[in-house]
């Protein structure tokens, strides 16, 4: 009989290449399966098979549990404490007492049960043998054969029975895979489940573009050529931005390759998608000038506060600039991180005069002064109070027509409203209550809390109910917290939906 056991463990181990232990180990479950129904009762059994022979021991076991528990749930496979004690001394609540079992006779065993419990462990195994290979490569650029369709998802087979799932949403639109096409795709994650796919690709991640060109140009390999960013419209258009360690290489033209080699082979391996290559400057406004090529930029206005460029071109070079469908710039915007408003130098001129006129009136409002007065500090470049509260008071005496009792009287009075309105604020904030919901909510704090209730925003389902765009008015709100929030608070609806 343990002949029997050893040959069948041996086996499945060289064909599945699993490891003899978790073989052993779905044996034992086999065999520890076929005691518990061969009893009446609803006992627990356990199995032990001696690796060097295959001879194995059965036991039938009670897990201990409390004293006070009463009833007893399964009065056939638990024992309380004190029985137990007196039994086997020291046992401790949630170990187990054993007591030794007839063993039933392995070839009796029902053979399409046995081989269901020791091929699902198989299965298993082999899944966490995928995710120990491939947990350490996410991120990374990996390659495969196409071995089916499924539903308009794909199947790759990376070899080693490794399967990967590459999703209709993360393929390159209009790519005609066909069973038996090699293509290489981004891991994009690993997960460790049951059952389903373990291994999920990508093929429109900016990350694959910057793994290609690292295949295909040596310098950016060896780090002679820096890639820092990538931004696609998958199986279009791309643009990457390249810098060279070495001022003696031409990151763009290593990158081109000799007739446009290089970002040949890679556009070929996306579908045909075209690639602009960039240089990366550290200087923002450089950096969004080069990533418009081929448009050429006139100007460029700067907003820091906002994170943002009005990028002023000849009124021929518009439609470049901007490209099809907003596509020129949407990349440029996506691969600097800046957001990019290309324009006219006539658009630049309305919009400017619009801004200065919209800045006098606030300064004619506020701060209680003339038109003369308030056209001076916006031609001289003030266009907020807290500027003409806070900038050193020098930069205010610099101004021709301005003395040092009108600058203190300005600075004053913008300092005494800026403080009313902070006094303001705070009394709104104190005045508007959270509801406890929202309040204890994770991730939440008062002075949110506060902020929120402030805006109208008082429960948990009405923080639920907001788009992110509605809590960036909130001061001090970023997009990533807002995003944070919001999906915080609606995991009330996931969980309702459970339980229904």
């Amino acid at each position: 009989m343990g002949n029997e056991v050893l040959m069948i463990v041996d086996a499945v181990s060289r064909e599945k290449g699993i490891d003899k232990e978790i073989i052993f180990q779905a044996v034992e479950a086999a065999l520890a399966t076929a005691t518990r129904k061969r009893h009446k009762g609803d006992i627990d059994a356990r199995v032990a098979i001696h690796r060097d022979t295959g001879a194995y021991d059965t036991f039938r076991r009670w897990e201990i549990i409390p004293d006070e528990t009463d009833p007893v749930e399964f009065p056939d496979r638990q024992i309380k404490l004190a029985e137990a004690q007196q039994q086997q001394p020291g046992i401790q609540v949630g170990e187990f007492i054993e007591a030794p079992l007839e063993p039933v006779d392995f070839g009796r065993i029902a053979a399409q049960a046995a081989k269901q419990v020791i091929m699902q462990k198989v299965r298993e195994a082999e899944r966490d043998q995928i995710v120990n290979q491939y947990k350490d490569k996410q991120g990374q650029m990996v390659s495969g054969v196409v071995k089916r369709l499924e539903r308009g998802d794909v199947i790759i087979d990376l070899g080693s029975n490794a399967e990967a799932l590459l999703s209709k949403s993360a393929m390159i639109p209009r790519e005609g895979l066909r069973p038996g096409d090699r293509i290489r795709a981004l891991l994009e994650e690993v997960k460790s489940v049951p059952r389903g796919p373990q291994l999920f690709l990508s093929r429109v991640s900016p990350k694959l573009l910057m793994e290609l060109f690292k295949l295909e140009v040596p310098e950016a390999h060896e780090g002679l050529i820096t890639i820092h960013g990538a931004a696609r419209d998958s199986g279009l258009r791309a643009k990457i931005a390249v810098s060279s360690v070495d001022p003696r290489i031409d990151p763009i033209g290593a990158c081109v390759g000799m007739r446009g080699s290089r970002v040949q082979a890679v556009s070929n391996e996306l579908a045909g998608e075209r690639v602009d290559i960039i240089q990366w400057s550290d200087q923002p406004a450089q950096f969004v000038i080069n990533s418009l090529a081929p448009a050429e930029v006139q100007s460029i206005v700067v907003d820091e506060e906002v994170h943002a460029m009005d990028v002023i071109v000849d009124e021929k070079q518009l439609a470049q600039a901007i490209g099809r469908g907003g596509q020129n710039v949407r990349l440029a915007s996506e691969l600097t991180g800046w957001t990019l408003n290309v324009m006219t130098e006539e658009a630049a001129q309305e919009k400017g005069a619009s801004e200065a006129e919209n800045a006098k009136k606030v300064f004619m409002d506020s701060l209680a002064v003339d038109e003369d007065v308030a056209t001076v500090l916006v031609q001289e470049g003030f266009t907020t109070l807290d500027e003409i509260a806070y900038v050193p008071k020098q930069e205010l005496l610099a101004i021709e027509v301005f003395d040092e009792t009108l600058v203190d009287e300005l600075r004053n009075r913008a300092r005494d409203l800026l403080l009313t309105r902070a006094i303001a604020q705070e009394e709104k904030l104190a005045a508007a209550q959270p509801e406890k919901d929202l309040l204890e909510m994770v991730g939440m704090d008062e002075h949110t809390a506060h902020q929120l209730a402030a805006a109208g925003i008082k429960t948990r389902e009405e923080l639920a109910e907001q788009a992110v765009d509605d809590l960036l008015a909130i001061e001090g709100m970023t997009e990533e917290r807002a995003k944070e929030l919001i999906m915080t608070a609606r995991e009330i609806w996931f969980g309702a939906e459970q339980q229904g």
